[in-house]
C-alpha cells in the first residue's frame, strides 16, 4: 500500500510539466482516504524548477512526500520545516551523497547558529529516490508528531517549508553550516489541507475569469497589482458564486504569491474609474478604494474553494455594483524581470439559486487607534469579543453554520486564533493558525464547521511580534498600522455583519492619566489617543500594564447590520466574556 502510494506521487511528480496544481489537484483512487487519495504541489522556488508534492493520511496521521529538483551528482538537498521560515532552529530531511557515492537520507536538525546535528531517532521514513537526466527525485513519509522533542509537530494552519541546496561533495553531514548552502529558500503552504473539500456544481453554472493581462512584474521582490474589472451584464440578474480557484500563468509557477477579489462597494450604477498598477500608487483614483469586500482569496498550494451544497455567495442583483479589483501580490526573489503574467482567479457562477445565501461576519476588533502594541515585544495579544449579547439579537433561533475562516492581521500578526464559548464552556475552536503569516492569506474551508446559536459568544486572540519596531503600533486601516480579524463564511445570511470589540475611550484615557501622575509620562488629556501612545517611553513594566488594562477593561461593541447602523441598544462599558470551563489543549499522543 505505501508503495503503491509512492508510484501516484512518482507519476505525479514526473508529469509536473503538464499538471497545474492551482487549477486543479490530482485525485486518485486509494485505500488509504476511503476512495480518494489527493496530492498537493507547491513551488519551492521562483522558477519552478523544484517541486514539492504531498498526499495525506489523516487516520495515521501521516504525510507523504515528494521532491524533484536539479540536482549534481554529488549534490546535497535538505528540506524541512521551521517556525516561521527560519533556517536556523530548523527540522529537515537530508538528502546527500558521499564521496564514495553512497546515498544518504537523514533527519537532522538546526541550531540557532545553522549548524546541523543528525537526530539520534529518525522520522525521515520510507526514502526512496530515482534520477531523471539532471533531476533527482526522491520520497519519504513523516508523523504530523513523532514524538521527538528535536522535531517540528505539523498542526492546523500556515506550514513554513524550508529548504537548502548544495553541489560540492560531503564527506560528512554532521557540523554542515546552512549558511553554506548554494542556494536556500522558503515556501508558506496549508500542508493539511482539507480533503474532503469536493466540488459539487451545478449542471447550469459558468466561469467568469478576472486576470490580468499581460502585466510585466516588476523585478523587486514584493509587488502587489491591482487591476479594476467589470463583471458581465448576466449579473444585472442574482447569481450565486458555488466555488472559485486560481489561474496561473505556467511562467509565473512560484511569482504569484497570492490573489484577492474585492467588490467595489458602490451604488449600483457608479462609474468606478479604470485602473492597473501598484495597489500603493499615490495615483491610483481615490474611488477604487471602495473596492475592499472580499469575495474570493487564494494563497500559494491552495486548492479550488467550493461553497457547501446548501449555500453560494451572492453576487449580482439590480442593486449590485459590477466593479471589482484583483489584487496580485507577485513575489520575485530572484528579481527576475522577463515574467509577463496574465494570472487571476476564475469564479464559477450559477443561476439556479441555492436554498441558502452565504454570507461573511466580521469577528475580532474595530478598526480603531485605541487598541495598540508597543515596541520591542517579542509576544503581546490583543482580544476581540463577538458577545452574546450580540448574537442574541443578531442570530436567529437556528443559528448559523460557519464553514470558511479567513484569518486577517497586518505585518507584525503571528499567530491567530477563534474560540467558540456557550454558557460559560468553550466548545472546538473555529480557526487557528499558530504559524500565521500576513504574507500567506486564503479563505480555508473549515474541516468542522462551527454551529452558533444566539447567545455564543466568539473570541477572537492575535499574538503580535514588534521586535524590529522603535514606536508603538496602533490598530488601523494602514498596512502599517494593525489588524484582528476572522472573516467568518457562513450560511443562512443575517443581518449582522460585524461583531467586534475595543477598549472603551474612558478607560483608555485613565490609563494615560495614571502614567501622567505615576510614571511622570508625557501624556495629556489634550492630546489624542496616537499622540498619547506616541508620548509613553514603552519599557517591559508600561507594556505589562497596557495587557493588564486590555484583559480588565470593559469595552465598546460593534454589533452592527448590514447596512452599518448597530443593532438597537446601549453597547458601551460591557464586560468581556468569561470562560470558567475552557477547553484544554489537546493531547499529544505521546504523552498519553
Amino acid at each position: 500500500m505505501l508503495q503503491s502510494l509512492f508510484i501516484l506521487l512518482l507519476y505525479a511528480t514526473r508529469s509536473l510539466a503538464h499538471f497545474h496544481p492551482h487549477v486543479h489537484a490530482n485525485q486518485q483512487t486509494h485505500p488509504y482516504t476511503h476512495g480518494k487519495t489527493k496530492t498537493f504541489q507547491v513551488p519551492l522556488d521562483g522558477s519552478s524548477n523544484a517541486t514539492l508534492r504531498w498526499a495525506l493520511n489523516y487516520p495515521q496521521e501521516k504525510v507523504f512526500l515528494a521532491v524533484r529538483t536539479p540536482l549534481s551528482e554529488k549534490g546535497w538537498f535538505g528540506i524541512g520545516f521551521s517556525d516561521y521560515g527560519e533556517l536556523t532552529d530548523a527540522d529537515l530531511c537530508f538528502f546527500w551523497i558521499d564521496f564514495k557515492e553512497r546515498v544518504h537520507f537523514e533527519d537532522v536538525h538546526t541550531d540557532e547558529e545553522g549548524r546541523i546535528f543528525v537526530d539520534e531517532q529518525n522520522d525521515c521514513l520510507n526514502f526512496d529516490f530515482a534520477r531523471e537526466g539532471e533531476d533527482i527525485l526522491f520520497f519519504y513519509t513523516r508523523k504530523f508528531d513523532t514524538c521527538d522533542s528535536g522535531d517540528y509537530v505539523i498542526e492546523e494552519g500556515t506550514t513554513h517549508i524550508v529548504w537548502v541546496k548544495g553541489s560540492s561533495p560531503l564527506f560528512k553531514l554532521e557540523g554542515l553550516n546552512v549558511a553554506e548552502a548554494e542556494k536556500s529558500g522558503m515556501q508558506r503552504t496549508q500542508l493539511l489541507k482539507n480533503i474532503n473539500a469536493d466540488p459539487d456544481l451545478d449542471a447550469g453554472s459558468w466561469p467568469v475569469k478576472i486576470l490580468n493581462s499581460q502585466v510585466k512584474v516588476p523585478d523587486v521582490e514584493t509587488t502587489y497589482w491591482c487591476t479594476l474589472h467589470k463583471l458581465p451584464e448576466e449579473l444585472r440578474e442574482k447569481h450565486h458564486i458555488i466555488a472559485y480557484e486560481a489561474v496561473i500563468e505556467p511562467s509565473s509557477e512560484g511569482i504569484v504569491h497570492h490573489m484577492e477579489v474585492f467588490h467595489c462597494v458602490a451604488g449600483p450604477g457608479d462609474e468606478i474609474p479604470d485602473y492597473a498598477g501598484s495597489c500603493s500608487d499615490f495615483e491610483r483614483p481615490e474611488k477604487t478604494k471602495v473596492c475592499k469586500k472580499v469575495i474570493a482569496a487564494w494563497a500559494m498550494g491552495a486548492t479550488p474553494f467550493f461553497y457547501p451544497k446548501e449555500a453560494g455567495l451572492p453576487i449580482g442583483g439590480p442593486d449590485y455594483n459590477l466593479y471589482v479589483m484583483l489584487e496580485v501580490h507577485y513575489h520575485n526573489p530572484d528579481r527576475r524581470a522577463d515574467v509577463i503574467d496574465s494570472s487571476g482567479i476564475q469564479l464559477t457562477l450559477t443561476s439556479r439559486l441555492r436554498p441558502y445565501d452565504a454570507g461573511v461576519m466580521e469577528l475580532g476588533l474595530e478598526y480603531t487607534n485605541k487598541m495598540a502594541i508597543p515596541p520591542q515585544q517579542s509576544y503581546f495579544p490583543l482580544t476581540g469579543f463577538c458577545v452574546p449579547e450580540c448574537t442574541a439579537v443578531g442570530i436567529p433561533p437556528e443559528g448559523i453554520i460557519i464553514f470558511g475562516s479567513q484569518l486577517h492581521t497586518h505585518l507584525c500578526g503571528y499567530r491567530i486564533y477563534t474560540r467558540h464559548i456557550r454558557d460559560g464552556r468553550e466548545l472546538v475552536e473555529v480557526n487557528r493558525d499558530n504559524h500565521y503569516s500576513p504574507h500567506f492569506q486564503e479563505i480555508r474551508l473549515l474541516k468542522q464547521p462551527a454551529h452558533i446559536l444566539p447567545g455564543d459568544a466568539l473570541i477572537t486572540e492575535c499574538i503580535y511580534h514588534t521586535m524590529d519596531r522603535k514606536n508603538i503600533t496602533v490598530g488601523g486601516e494602514s498596512i502599517t498600522d494593525e489588524m484582528c480579524v476572522n472573516y467568518v463564511h457562513y450560511y443562512p445570511a443575517v443581518n449582522l455583519e460585524v461583531c467586534k470589540s475595543s477598549i472603551t475611550l474612558n478607560n483608555l484615557n485613565t490609563f494615560f492619566r495614571s502614567l501622567k501622575e505615576w510614571e511622570n509620562q508625557d501624556t495629556s488629556e489634550e492630546k489624542g489617543v496616537v499622540e498619547n501612545f506616541n508620548s509613553i517611553e514603552w519599557t517591559p513594566m508600561r507594556a505589562r500594564l497596557l495587557d493588564e488594562l486590555f484583559k480588565q477593561s470593559t469595552m465598546s461593541f460593534s454589533c452592527n447590520q448590514s447596512n452599518g447602523a448597530r443593532f438597537p441598544g446601549d453597547w458601551e462599558n460591557l464586560p468581556t466574556v468569561p470562560v470558567p470551563y475552557a477547553l484544554p489543549p489537546k493531547p499529544r499522543k505521546c504523552l498519553i
